[in-house]
Formats: structure tokens, C-alpha cells, sequence
């Protein structure tokens, strides 16, 4: 999986960074877990994460890299439902977190923006897609 599969438009990214507060990640950092109920949408803005997706027994399955400018845990955020990977940021990124309530103002406020967002639904599934195919 390329690692900016993840990469959202710049437009996106700056509208979302006013709602967002700094997560600190002087260590390794794990921005959420695979199963977890998600409680917001992180903008890595410099760095780079890890995500895994573990198999329901617990063995990995796969192991991606994401890069700046990478949203992470919108499939979560957007449905609702758990995290369906975890997320651990590199020790020293730059990473901005952004509650749900927020995420969901920002694209009441300018749904324009919903189709930047659908963009990176779009690549995270296609390389989601091809990764497993690998498999």
C-alpha cells in the first residue's frame, strides 16, 4: 500500500487543523487500536505512522506506512464504527487530532468538502483493495 493513500487535499487539511488540537508523540505513539470505538480523526502533518490490521485470532495481516499530510481513522469516523486498524505514530511527528462532533461540523459547515474527503475514502480502499489481494 503506497504510503499516501492516506494524503488528503491541502484545502481539507487546513480546514480541519482549526477544529484539531496537538497530540504529542516525543515517543512512539499509538493513535488508536483496531476494535476501538473511534473518537477522532488525526492529521498527521509531519512524520509517519504505522497501521496495522490484525486477523480476528490476532496474526497480522498487514503492515502500511503513511506519510505527511495523511488523515487517519476517517473510514472509522465517517461510519461510525470501530477502528478497523491500529495507528502508531513515529516517535517525533507532527500529529493533530479532530473530535467527531467537530469533523461533522466542519463538513455541515461546507459540504464542498465532502467530496475532498470521499477522495481519500476512495485511495485508502483501492490500496486497502490491492494490499489484501497480496496477500
Amino acid at each position: 500500500m503506497e504510503p499516501n493513500s492516506f494524503k488528503a487535499d491541502h484545502k481539507l487539511i487546513q480546514v480541519l487543523e482549526k477544529r484539531s488540537r496537538a497530540v504529542s508523540c516525543s515517543e512512539h505513539c499509538i493513535l488508536f487500536k483496531q476494535g476501538e470505538t473511534p473518537r477522532g480523526l488525526y492529521i498527521l502533518e509531519n512524520g509517519e505512522a504505522v497501521l496495522t490490521l490484525e486477523s480476528a485470532s490476532g496474526s497480522p495481516v498487514m503492515c502500511v506506512r503513511a506519510g505527511a499530510d495523511s488523515l487517519l481513522g476517517l473510514p472509522g469516523i465517517i461510519g461510525n464504527e470501530p477502528y478497523t486498524m491500529t495507528a502508531m505514530a513515529r516517535k517525533g511527528s507532527e500529529v493533530r487530532v479532530v473530535t467527531r462532533a467537530d469533523f461533522e461540523d466542519v463538513i455541515r459547515m461546507e459540504p464542498s468538502l465532502g467530496l475532498l474527503v470521499l477522495q481519500v475514502l476512495a485511495a485508502e480502499v483501492r490500496s486497502v483493495r490491492q494490499a489484501l489481494s497480496e496477500v
